[in-house]
């Protein structure tokens, strides 16, 4: 049997490798640090967009390419000037 972190890894990989960042995914801390031999698996929290594509991923429906980081950098730059969220 695996350890909680190897899961957590093969986890984070797995998502990864259809598009799906968790950026909170990780081993519980309070379950980790107890007596129990397996702890809890944290899947954090994470935007609308990120849970929107899970819930296409585990369906088996396709998926938006993810913009690149790039562009996600440029938008985030241009709302920074701008001062306010875009309508």
């Amino acid at each position: 049997m695996r350890s909680t972190e190897e899961v957590v890894a093969l986890l984070r990989e797995a998502l990864g490798g259809v598009g799906v960042v968790l950026p909170s995914l990780c081993v519980d801390a309070v379950t980790g640090a107890g007596e129990e031999p397996f702890a809890l698996v944290q899947l954090g929290r994470c935007n609308v967009r990120t849970a929107e594509r899970l819930v296409a991923v585990l369906r088996g429906e396709p998926l938006e390419p993810a913009p690149a980081k790039e562009e996600l950098l440029e938008r985030v730059r241009r709302v920074n000037r701008a001062g306010r969220l875009p309508r």
